[in-house]
């Protein structure tokens, strides 16, 4: 074979997993075109057919290529518009951070085809992905972004999160796509649309369809009668290269301020991460000024600040006025808040001089902050995208409020990813999720994740809502996402128990 015809065969080979990998995506915010993930693992499993264990895992990464690198592209953003760092070395080290992540999915593929492919293809398929993405959301403190069960929140198998959790429905849509890809297998064999083998998946389809339909007749929380908080939620919009200069702080603080004189006959007035930009303890004028106006108001305030406590700093929200707690921050963004394998890394950052960052991450056993009589499970930026620990707490709490700084990730994916996340939150706990942002998108969204009202990204703005408080609680938040894992598991041992079976019987 010419060096020509090797280059075209290979391309021929691995084009199609980087295409499919970056179809999946696509599924998700914003541009929530949902049947694109139920295509992609199609075609994945399509590529994957009589490959070779290693093949799978080579054809595996490069979908993972095209995954994470449509999907996390926000992460050039971070690091060159505000990590400073030039266009090319921030085009590197996203790629780096692409090409790292698309490693789980060159281990998921080998996983899956040396030992569970040709016998049960969707039931093994769909076990072996919620197991990686549930892999994903702890290993090296987790990157639980990107799920596929993101991409159905406003669809037919979002009645599966209060159950399962978003686990459970990205378990749903690649058993989907597997079944339609076994359907493909037979349909290929017998060239024909009726047939006994092909009317069983048919039907397997359509009763999943039908139990997932009945499932969203069950209610698992109850509204309180009587009882509701008035909230006001504040996205000043401020430039983030100006919201930590010293002399700048003032008139942002002002923004803030101006911006809630008419808010505060509301119960509660949520201001976004780190809007006071100093540390607590150097903050007593500014925060003794919005302590005392929120008590005259009959009010209370909660805001992001930055907190130091035995040489230790955390990236903090507290409640003022009629408010009282302050809650740090647990799940930190590597390389954002902290850096990861510090003595290598550290000395990477200062030759390339990039900004590092060494914030500690807060306990885990932190009270609720109290509001107005309300009580609030808090949650900062990153931390929302965890579904067992947000669940944690939530139960426990009248409603949800998460604060964030999506400046971040200026115009690209991430903003409103994050977004879509938070309504996972809301819809998996049956609680109320209240949403400040720095620069958007705010927003309330209900207990059954739908946004009820928000900002537009870029704006100055203010919103007001009545927030409706439940009790109960759902499923998913007495067990998490431990069933769907567990059953992912027993799916996997019996799909291997009867391989070892079937190759001694041979």
């Amino acid at each position: 074979m010419s060096q020509r015809a090797s280059k075209i065969s290979t391309i021929k080979t691995y084009l199609p997993a980087l295409l499919a990998g970056a179809l999946a995506p696509l599924s998700l915010s914003p541009i929530d075109f949902w049947p694109a993930a139920i295509i992609s693992v199609f075609f994945l499993l399509l590529i994957l057919e009589k490959t070779l264990a290693l093949q799978a895992a080579k054809l595996g990464w490069v979908f993972g290529l095209g995954f994470f690198g449509v999907g996390a592209s926000w992460v050039y953003v971070s690091i060159n518009v505000y990590g400073n760092a030039s266009g090319i070395f921030a085009a590197f080290l996203t790629a780096v951070f692409v090409a790292a992540l698309a490693l789980l999915f060159a281990l998921q593929c080998w996983f899956y085809q040396r030992y569970f492919a040709g016998l049960q293809r969707a039931l093994g398929f769909a076990a072996c992905w919620v197991l990686f993405e549930w892999l994903r959301s702890w290993l090296f403190t987790g990157f639980p972004w990107l799920y596929l069960g993101y991409g159905h929140i406003n669809t037919l198998l979002a009645n599966l999160a209060p159950v399962l959790g978003v686990l459970g429905i990205s378990f749903a849509v690649t058993l989907a796509s597997g079944m339609l890809y076994e359907i493909f297998l037979i349909w290929r064999k017998e060239k024909l649309w009726l047939s006994k083998q092909l009317a069983l998946y048919e039907i397997k389809l359509l009763l999943l369809g039908i139990s997932i339909f009945f499932l969203g007749s069950f209610t698992w929380v109850e509204e309180a009668q009587n009882y509701s908080a008035d909230i006001a939620l504040v996205q000043a919009n401020l430039d983030q290269n100006l919201k930590f200069d010293p002399a700048y702080i003032g008139e942002g603080l002002n923004l803030y301020n101006g911006l809630s004189t008419t808010l505060w006959e509301n119960d509660i007035v949520i201001w976004p991460e780190t809007a006071i930009p100093l540390l607590y303890q150097r903050a007593d004028a500014e925060l003794a000024y919005f302590d005392r106006l929120a008590r005259e108001n009959n009010s209370s305030l909660v805001t992001g600040i930055l907190y130091r406590e035995d040489s230790q700093i955390y990236n903090s929200m507290t409640a003022l006025g009629n408010g009282s707690g302050v809650y740090h921050k647990q799940k930190l963004v590597p390389f954002g808040e902290y850096v990861p394998f510090a003595g290598i890394m550290e000395s990477v950052l200062q030759i390339f001089s990039l900004p590092m960052s060494s914030l500690a991450a807060g306990p885990n056993d932190q009270a609720l902050l109290e509001a107005s009589g309300f009580s609030m499970a808090s949650y900062i930026c990153y931390e929302v995208v965890y579904p067992d620990f947000v669940r944690k707490q939530a139960h426990m709490a009248d409603f949800l409020v998460t604060i964030s700084n999506d400046t971040w990730f200026g115009s690209s994916f991430g903003p409103l990813q994050h977004l879509q996340m938070a309504a996972m939150r809301a819809l998996e706990n049956g609680r109320y999720m209240v949403r400040a942002t720095s620069n958007g998108v705010t927003a309330f969204i209900n207990e059954k994740g739908q946004i009820v009202d928000r900002t537009n990204q870029f704006e100055i703005a203010t919103l007001e809502n009545t927030v409706p408080i439940f009790r109960g609680r759902t499923p998913f938040s007495y067990w998490g996402s431990w069933p769907i894992v567990l059953f992912s598991l027993l799916i996997l041992a019996i799909i291997a128990g009867f391989k070892r079976i079937k190759s001694q019987q041979e």
